[in-house]
């Protein structure tokens, strides 16, 4: 390494691959998969899936690449690095640039709630350090090793998100990232499919601990009935509403435009004021006020930041529009974070629609949690619009629990057509699904129209 950066030859020794000696001392810092984003000086990886990363090498290159992470043969004037695997490889480089970095790490994972509480740990770290964390949905086995490699010499802090559909992957990204601080937000029901039961989720959402650095810090929700059970076997710092958390929050009031609580923890206690409606950001407000505290963050300066917190992408944005109030949550969906919102469409104003589509990787379980939902919904919503996998389950179970209004549709269409002849000025509408359901589309096709129903 030289000046912070990566060595091709470097580079090679670490993953056990193969690079000319002409090449050998080229250098890069920072990596990328894709020449859309590509930028100068970074390495190129040609990952092999749908599209096959190499047929973009030469542009790349042509982009101001320093050279390419390859499994098959380039161009001999291309700097290269030939591995067998380059996901694999990608990983490898990160892992030990990693443990080159003098940096403190916070790794997050857990059900639901991750990226809403990385960032803002994020944004409490950023009052005292030079801080970076994971970009966009990058938490998986190529994400996080390039946001890894993309951390600059005077980072102070990384905060990394840890996302997972199977058992093994959180251990080979902890591995990767080696956290000073673990977080573990949650254990709920999402990819109960993959993994089985709410166990399975739990053990796998424990591998976070095995890339710990020594006299590292395990940070687990102490209100979440499994992590509250294993937390003294790791000797874990909680944060919850429970009087026997570590940091626990008092005196919760949600309002429709701002939550506000009283934390307390290690000593200190001080007033937080929430810019966003719902008790479940407590719990993920809670999570930052305890890595805070934890790396010596005044509590004014943690106040403050989570003052200004605003939240990223699609998750719970609310908005006016055409007369309507509007909660757009399309980011992704389960059991609890549909009953969070359901919470929040609760508390609003005017008439209460809840426009929702089906949830994902619950295996066996998805007839039943559907059901429940569509029961939860009858006591927060007037009317239920549903699409999607187990979209009748949703109305089923409304049905039983009093919600008379509550209707599925076959395609986004024919649930915004519907939706379009209900809607009226002042109401409140609560947008909400599984990615793959991609439900912002029923917004999209709602507001093309030149004038919605009255």
């Amino acid at each position: 390494m030289r000046d912070g950066k990566i060595t091709l030859g470097q580079a090679a020794a670490w993953c056990g691959g193969a690079v000319a000696p002409q090449f050998a001392e080229t250098a890069f810092h920072g990596a990328n998969f894709d020449t859309r984003r590509l930028q100068a000086g970074e390495l190129f990886v040609a990952l092999v899936g749908a599209r096959n990363g190499h047929a973009f090498a030469r542009a790349a290159m042509e982009q101001g690449a320093a050279g390419v992470l390859a499994s098959e043969g380039l161009d001999a004037d291309i700097p290269a690095i030939y591995v067998q695997d380059t996901e694999k490889a990608l990983q490898a480089i990160a892992q030990q640039r990693r443990a080159q970095l003098s940096l403190r790490c916070v790794g997050i994972t857990g059900s639901v709630g991750k990226t809403t509480t990385k960032e803002m740990i994020a944004a409490v770290l950023e009052t005292t350090f030079v801080t970076q964390k994971t970009a966009e949905n990058f938490n998986n086995g190529i994400g996080l090793p390039v946001t890894v490699l993309g951390l600059s010499e005077n980072c102070e802090a990384a905060v990394l998100e840890m996302g997972m559909n199977h058992f093994g992957e959180i251990s080979a990204l902890t591995r990767i990232a080696q956290p000073d601080i673990a977080v573990i937000t949650n254990i709920g029901t999402m990819h109960m499919e993959n993994l089985g039961s709410r166990e399975g989720i739990l053990q796998a959402k424990l591998e976070i601990l095995e890339g710990l650095r020594p006299n590292g810090v395990a940070v687990f929700n102490g209100d979440n009935d499994l992590l509250r059970r294993e937390a003294a076997k790791y000797h874990a710092v909680t944060f919850g509403c429970g009087e026997d958390n570590t940091v626990r929050a008092r005196e919760v009031r949600v309002e429709e435009t701002q939550t506000s609580f009283t934390a307390r923890g290690f000593g200190e206690e001080f007033r937080v004021v929430l810019p966003v409606s719902g008790e479940h950001y407590v719990l993920d407000a809670l999570a930052a006020i305890t890595v805070g505290l934890q790396c010596g963050v005044s509590p004014e300066k943690i106040a403050a930041a989570l003052a200004e917190f605003r939240n990223t992408g699609m998750r719970q944005k609310r908005y006016d529009r055409d007369g309507l109030h509007i909660i757009e949550d399309c980011y992704n969906a389960g059991p609890e974070s549909m009953r969070a919102a359901l919470k929040v469409l609760q508390g609003a104003r005017g008439r209460r629609i809840a426009v929702l589509g089906g949830m994902l990787e619950l295996g066996d379980f998805a007839p039943q949690a559907h059901y429940e939902i569509g029961q939860a919904a009858a006591g927060a919503a007037d009317i239920l619009l549903a699409y999607g996998e187990n979209s009748e389950e949703y109305v089923r179970g409304a049905k039983a629990a009093g919600l008379d209004n509550a209707r599925c549709f076959p395609t986004h269409e024919a649930l915004t057509e519907a939706l379009r002849e209900t809607v009226r000025p002042q109401d409140t509408l609560l947008v909400k699904g599984s990615r793959g359901m991609k439900m912002e589309r029923v917004l999209q096709l709602l507001f093309d129209k030149s004038k919605i129903g009255g």
